[in-house]
C-alpha cells in the first residue's frame, strides 16, 4: 500500500508546526535546519510559513492533494513525527482542501 501523504500534505498546508527550539540545528543534536523557522515566543518557533495564513510549510514540495514531499523529511520535527495519517486533525486538514477522510489508523 503506498503512503497516502505523499498525494497530500493538507497537514503542511493546514496547521502552524510550532516546536521547542532545542530542535533546530541552532542547538546541541538539534535537527531542523534554523533558517526554516521563525520564533514565536522565547522558548518556541514555528516553520516558516505556517506562522501565517495561508498556511503553507516552507518544507513541503509539490502540490496539496496530487504529489507532495518534505525537503527535510529526515529533519522535520517532532510535531511532524506526532502527526497520524487518519487521524482527526489529518482528517480536518483534508477537508479544508477538499480531499476525502481517511480511515482511522
Amino acid at each position: 500500500m503506498s503512503n497516502p501523504c505523499l498525494n497530500c500534505g493538507a497537514c503542511c498546508a493546514s496547521f502552524r508546526v510550532s516546536f521547542y527550539w532545542g530542535e533546530t540545528d541552532a542547538a546541541p543534536g538539534g535537527t531542523v535546519p534554523q533558517a526554516m523557522v521563525v520564533p514565536i515566543t522565547p522558548w518556541h518557533v514555528a516553520m516558516r510559513g505556517t506562522d501565517h495564513k495561508p498556511v503553507h510549510c516552507v518544507a513541503l514540495q509539490g502540490r496539496v492533494g496530487e504529489q507532495v514531499g518534505c525537503s527535510i523529511y529526515a529533519q522535520r520535527s517532532s510535531t511532524c513525527h506526532e502527526f497520524d495519517v487518519g487521524d482527526a486533525r489529518c482528517n480536518q486538514a483534508r477537508s479544508l482542501h477538499g480531499l476525502p477522510a481517511l480511515p482511522a489508523p
